[in-house]
């Protein structure tokens, strides 16, 4: 039997990435997952290694977007188990005397505004259904603070912050929230990045190699099962022992 056998997950920016890889764990754990993302022009099911049981077009900045393409789903698959926050954006870098206002509102619009969005529509279906798992994707920025990249930096913290609340909400109801806070993940956004700014990046971690995809979903996965039971409101660290708080 699978981890998530019979269950029903929504995985957002789940089109390449990290949230790639987060929902081919889940499908080969035996979920159906469906996927969010703006654009699904780059996915392909044979290179992903699953195939999605939905996908879906949406801007999780849009409030009402979210909560329409939320219903959709639930109605086409009978009910949603797991809600995995993982679309994002890093925005520009920039001091903060610098950084551009649109940016800054953008950033926040999408990697805090969007968890916000996303579990404001699946949270009365959840609690209606007296189960649910919901895993927000942070980062080491949210809890260190990066310089540079302020607005990513301010909407991590944001997504950290707002999990306990939500979790302290939902305490007791059979619905538990919990984030992950990934380390500078191996993806093919290194080959964007100086040789200095990769290896700085490898510096600050003890295990002194970076995180691998996989490793983040095998966590994702065991936070949104039902083997998580008494965990909720935790921030769990993905960082090689950078961050052991």
């Amino acid at each position: 039997m699978g981890l998530h056998d019979g269950r029903v997950a929504i995985v957002t920016g789940g089109a390449r990435g990290i949230g790639s890889g987060i929902a081919r764990r889940l499908v080969d754990e035996g979920a159906s997952v469906v996927l969010w993302d703006l654009d699904f022009a780059a996915f392909d099911a044979t290179s992903a290694g699953f195939e999605p049981a939905m996908t879906q077009r949406v801007d999780v900045a849009d409030a009402m977007a979210v909560q329409e393409t939320f219903d959709a789903a639930a109605r086409r698959f009978g009910g949603i188990d797991i809600l995995i926050n993982n679309a994002g954006i890093n925005g520009p870098v920039a001091h903060v005397e610098d950084y551009p206002l649109d940016a800054w509102q953008k950033v926040l619009a999408i990697d805090l505004g969007g968890v916000f969005h996303c579990c404001r529509a699946a949270v009365p279906h959840m609690r209606a259904r007296d189960y649910g798992r919901i895993v927000n994707v942070s980062s080491i920025a949210g809890k260190e603070g990066n310089p540079g990249i302020s607005a990513y930096a301010a909407a991590k913290a944001g997504v950290i912050g707002f999990t306990k609340s939500l979790a302290r909400e939902l305490a007791g109801t059979g619905v538990l929230a919990n984030c992950v806070a990934p380390v500078i993940t191996e993806t093919d956004l290194f080959k964007e990045m100086t040789a200095e700014h990769v290896a700085a990046s490898k510096a600050k971690i003890p295990m002194n190699r970076f995180l691998q995809i996989p490793e983040i979903a095998a966590m994702v996965s065991w936070a949104a099962s039902t083997e998580c039971t008494f965990t909720t409101g935790f921030t769990f660290d993905i960082s090689g022992g950078r961050a052991t708080y």
